[in-house]
């Protein structure tokens, strides 16, 4: 199957902003809608406002979309997927609630288990970051563009940590870098910390999902970092028959 890459990357960068509206609209207003999923995690009409939006943007592209908000897709049906589009209409639903403006819009191309295409929108402070085979950007204010570069080589001087979700482990690492400042931040940023060399680590012993790290795994790879398993050394991969991804170090 061939693809046009630039196109795609131009539909998801579209579908990011329009998402990043729609939950602009909901986090000015008074009522968050908030709700609780079965595994207590919180939801929000936000979330779901983002989810339709994307979902009416990437359609036009015939791919299929598996969604943290969408449909719980079996394994049987996603499994011969060659590409698909992994998304996560609203990363940082905590942080959202809170507040905090650090929360994220998420899209990723999927081909064969790898990210190739990752876009990661923070509403709030108006950053978008995108990554394809031809190299990772980052827009301020969305008139200013520059191109990330990968620093290569240097040593760890800070490191980057879940503001919400900080395990025993995760200190553990932390604790082998005494000299190492320590950065809390909020969904998808975490990444891209590293992306922007304003950190050269992200030790994550907590639980996360497959479309929690996907668009901003697709932006490190552009430059050349990976994201990789603890337990084994290999990079994460995508559309797992469990979507859960194991514990991770990016770097």
């Amino acid at each position: 199957m061939e693809i046009d890459e630039k196109h795609l990357t131009e539909i998801a960068l579209v579908a990011a902003k329009a998402a990043g509206l729609e939950i602009l609209k909901i986090y000015e207003s008074a009522d968050f809608g908030l709700a609780y999923k079965d595994d207590d995690s919180p939801l929000t009409k936000a979330d779901l406002a983002a989810h339709k939006k994307i979902c009416e943007l990437l359609v036009s592209t015939d791919l299929p979309i598996l969604s943290e908000e969408g449909r719980n897709i079996a394994y049987q049906e996603r499994k011969d997927w060659e590409y698909f589009w992994m998304v996560d209409p609203l990363d940082g639903t905590k942080e959202f609630v809170k507040r905090n403006g650090e929360f994220t819009v998420n899209i990723a191309l999927i081909h064969e288990g790898r990210p190739i295409l990752g876009v990661v929108y923070a509403p709030v402070l108006n950053w978008m970051y995108w990554g394809n085979s031809q190299g990772a950007w980052k827009s301020n204010d969305g008139i200013k563009t520059e191109e990330l570069q990968q620093k290569g080589n240097v040593s760890v001087s800070s490191i980057v940590a879940s503001r919400s979700h900080l395990s025993t482990e995760t200190q553990e690492v932390i604790d082998k870098y005494p000299n190492a400042e320590v950065i809390s931040m909020g969904s998808s940023l975490k990444f891209m910390l590293i992306a922007e060399n304003k950190a050269q680590l992200y030790p994550r012993f907590a639980p996360t999902m497959e479309w929690d790290t996907a668009a901003a795994h697709g932006v490190l790879i552009a430059l050349g970092y990976e994201i990789r398993k603890v337990d084994v050394d290999e990079p994460l991969e995508y559309n797992k028959e469990n979507l859960l991804n194991p514990w991770f170090i990016a770097s």
